[in-house]
């Protein structure tokens, strides 16, 4: 299914219709709303589930700006009003869980209560490694614009690009690897204490990509959340441990 949001194409699923309370589910950076079909298909059961690919990902169309944060989390704050979502339960994945801190931290949306699920939002601690390395890159690209022509510095610079970044950024398009530098950049360590609804954090152990210390952070300055960890699971820890995750989220969502 398809509705227009601030003139995108927001392709999303809508799962157990003939249930009165509602769930958003909100997926990863690089993902869409099919990896998440395990768990809207076990929540449908007692729920009205509501899954998007968010803007750029999945079927639906690609930003008409250089997103940020605040606009994804407007985006799906009109889905919402689109279909007459009120006070869901929001489960965030990654991305998913950043937009959900903007949401709900800065936007004051009503939510009934939140999952966040291996979820972004706190700025990495960069190492020196890595800022050499963004810095070195900065150095060599002014220096290739002095001694080349447009066309060749950039035919270079691409090349170097290739190099450079990580795979999300990587695999991403032009406008997207701008929106994915706005959206790494944001620290919503602000929005944590703003959260004001009962909320579940699940994270896997061996979490890389969203690390274990950032589930910590997000348990110390949420009031009224709670952390369980997955051992033996990774960043998709709704995945990895599937069976468990279902059962725990039900549990917590039917108080």
């Amino acid at each position: 299914m398809n509705v227009n949001i601030n003139d995108i194409n927001i392709n999303y699923e809508m799962l157990g219709e003939n249930n009165i309370q509602s769930v958003l589910i909100l997926h990863g950076w690089g993902a869409n709303l099919q990896t998440m079909l395990p768990v809207s298909k076990y929540l449908s059961k007692k729920y009205k589930v509501y899954t998007i690919d968010l803007p750029g990902f999945g079927k639906s169309s690609e930003p008409n700006s250089t997103y940020t944060v605040t606009d994804y989390a407007t985006v799906v704050i009109k889905f919402c009003e689109a279909m007459n979502i009120k006070v869901p339960t929001l489960i965030g994945h990654s991305f998913g869980g950043r937009v959900i801190l903007k949401m709900v931290g800065e936007l004051s949306y009503i939510a009934k209560n939140i999952i966040f699920v291996d979820s972004a939002g706190i700025k990495p601690k960069r190492s020196i490694k890595y800022y050499f390395k963004v810095y070195s890159f900065k150095i060599i690209k002014n220096v290739i614009k002095l001694f080349c022509n447009n066309e060749k510095s950039e035919k270079i610079i691409s090349n170097l690009r290739k190099n450079a970044g990580s795979s999300d950024y990587q695999a991403a398009s032009e406008n997207m690897k701008k929106v994915f530098i706005n959206v790494v950049n944001e620290d919503l360590k602000y929005c944590l204490p703003k959260i004001n609804v009962p909320t579940l954090l699940i994270w896997g152990e061996n979490d890389k990509d969203t690390p274990l210390r950032d589930a910590k952070v997000f348990e110390k300055l949420i009031p009224d959340s709670g952390l369980i960890v997955f051992k033996d699971a990774g960043h998709y820890s709704y995945l990895d441990k599937l069976g468990d995750f279902l059962v725990i989220i039900l549990k917590f969502m039917e108080g």
